[in-house]
């Protein structure tokens, strides 16, 4: 059983007057937050409030790079070269960074966000154009990607500390993969079952996937969806079983 383990959350989803989350009561119950940077959601005074959010309760700080679709949220699939995909990474990741710099606080990994961060999980090709632009920006920066998927495996060979993620309110395929948000039971329900299935996670390195069989899954980092209307139930609920269960939450450390 893991003795430590990250929690983070996407967060700063809100846009112009649209607030969507409950950033300020979920920032304390976690370790990092990925935060968003205009692409999918946010804007310039969402992610510098965000940032500074952050900073008051000495959650780490990270980039949460999407493919430009506001209007779907990053949640649909666009068709993008690996130049494109680069200069999009390299472009937000430097948004954020000023805001943090701004703010006195290190900006300490990218994570991205929903198309962007499924199709890097599985395309080689899409998940080096990210892993170079997280490179050239910083190489000290920490790459979040899909347990043992295309990015997390780009990541290494571009020479960056690489984390694993696993999903609170995901549920898995029997290869290891995320299911997808359209097929039924994709998305876990209660913050009971997100409680269960990380501790699952945490005390066996195995998740129960979609079809009952047992996924084997590294995992530095848990990942939780700020986006949700229950969010914040999620992230008591899961913060509660690892904190009875014994297991320290803080940022990955590399």
């Amino acid at each position: 059983m893991r003795q430590a383990i990250d929690l983070n959350c996407d967060l700063g989803e809100s846009f112009g007057a649209f607030t969507m989350g409950c950033d300020e009561e979920i920032l304390p119950l976690l370790s990092s937050a990925s935060i968003a940077c205009g692409f999918h959601a946010g804007d310039p005074e969402i992610m510098q409030r965000t940032v500074g959010l952050a900073r008051q309760h000495a959650v780490s700080v990270g980039a949460h790079p999407s493919l430009p679709d506001l209007q779907g949220f990053g949640r649909r699939e666009l068709s993008m070269t690996p130049k494109q995909v680069y200069a999009l990474v390299l472009y937000q990741i430097g948004a954020l960074a000023g805001f943090a710099k701004a703010a006195g606080v290190p900006l300490r990994h990218v994570k991205p966000h929903g198309a962007l961060y499924n199709m890097a999980a599985r395309d080689a090709k899409l998940a080096r154009a990210i892993a170079c632009a997280v490179r050239d920006f910083d190489a000290a920066l920490i790459l979040y990607g899909l347990s043992q998927g295309e990015l997390c495996t780009a990541g290494r060979e571009q020479g960056l500390f690489v984390a694993h993620e696993v999903f609170a309110d995901r549920r898995y395929e029997a290869d290891g993969a995320l299911t997808p948000r359209g097929e039924p039971g994709a998305v876990i329900e209660t913050p009971h079952e997100a409680a269960a299935q990380v501790l699952e996670i945490v005390r066996e390195g195995r998740v129960t996937s979609r079809t009952g069989s047992a996924v084997a899954v590294t995992a530095d980092t848990v990942c939780l969806h700020g986006d949700r209307q229950d969010a914040l139930a999620f992230a008591r609920a899961v913060r509660t079983a690892l904190d009875q269960a014994g297991v320290a939450v803080r940022a990955v450390v590399t």
